[in-house]
């Protein structure tokens, strides 16, 4: 799992890691239960999730809990996120302040991304209607349709930020992403992934986002580590959505020339004040042209980790985040 980290902060609030039962640490001793991000994990010493949930709930008023981080819920063998989903949905109207949700913050010494076995998680944007924030990491493997990651278009008034981070982004949930009505969204990230682990979306998958009538406040769109990079970029480059946006990524994928300067012949990019291309295989003379453009207008582009790749060669690219 490539560049992933325990995030140290989220939705605005540290992170703080239940203590495992055998600590014995009492109530009174934890942080105030708005003051912080609460991150649960198993630490392979628990006897599993369910047993960690009820003493979270037992130890801490849900009542004031603001950010929620779900880290790794197996005991012993790697399990499905259903299970994990199904107690959180039920127990949601204890928990009215909750704002920001994190769907397995798992780094890769705790299991590669591509492991993860997700599940359907509309029940629980469902549940929590004045969630702000949502990140989901994983998708589950190609062949193992128990733990594949689900969604179905979905009605939401406050979600602000959605983030899908996968190694292997099944279609039908880009396609869900474009057929819900989420008009407070601000910020959408996707990680399409390799096909070899389930990542099937097309850009004809990402038609609706990029028409620009689905989301209108969104101001950051993440179209990113993906094996088809060129023609994301080329469908972008004329995408009306484009113009409302301040911020964009095409990040972490196989850009080459090919879709860099269909990015560059396209539609002005000038009113952004970023573009983030990191992990890319572009040439110098075209990295040259993209860092003249941006100098030029004022925006801000990210083109580290380069990568060298010869066409010639029929040499394979790779995504930044696969397994």
């Amino acid at each position: 799992m490539t560049d992933i980290e325990h995030p140290g902060t989220f939705h605005g609030l540290p992170v703080f890691t239940l203590p495992p039962a055998a600590d014995d640490v009492s109530a009174a001793s934890l942080p105030a239960a708005d003051s912080v991000a609460w991150r649960l994990d198993c630490a392979w010493e628990e006897p599993a999730f369910p047993g960690v949930w009820r003493r979270f709930l037992d130890s801490v008023d849900p009542a004031g809990v603001r950010a929620l981080l779900i880290g790794p819920w197996w005991a012993e063998d790697y399990g499905s996120f259903a299970p994990v989903a199904e107690l959180i949905s039920a127990d949601a109207s204890r928990f009215p302040a909750l704002r920001g949700l994190f769907l397995a913050d798992v780094v890769g010494e705790e299991c590669e991304v591509s492991w993860l076995e997700m599940s359907d998680v509309t029940a629980l944007i469902d549940a929590f209607p004045h969630l702000e924030e949502l990140v989901v990491r994983g998708g589950g493997e190609a062949d193992h349709t128990l733990g594949k990651l689900r969604l179905r278009p979905v009605r939401h008034q406050a979600l602000k930020s959605l983030r899908f981070e996968s190694g292997g982004l099944p279609g039908p949930v880009v396609r869900a992403v474009g057929a819900s009505e989420l008009p407070a969204l601000e910020r959408l990230e996707l990680w399409f992934g390799a096909s070899w682990y389930g990542g099937d979306a097309t850009v004809e998958d990402l038609r609706p986002l990029l028409s620009g009538g689905g989301f209108p406040r969104l101001r950051h769109l993440g179209l990113q580590n993906s094996e088809i990079q060129d023609e994301i970029a080329a469908a972008v480059a004329s995408a009306p959505v484009v113009a409302q946006l301040e911020s964009l990524s095409l990040a972490m994928g196989t850009l080459s020339d090919t879709g860099a300067l269909a990015l560059l012949d396209g539609q002005p990019l000038t009113h952004l004040t970023s573009l983030d291309l990191h992990h890319h295989y572009l040439t110098d003379p075209v990295m040259a042209r993209v860092r003249e453009l941006c100098a030029r207008e004022g925006v801000h582009v990210d083109l580290d980790e380069a990568d060298y790749w010869d066409p010639e060669d029929d040499e394979p690219r790779y995504v930044a985040v696969s397994e």
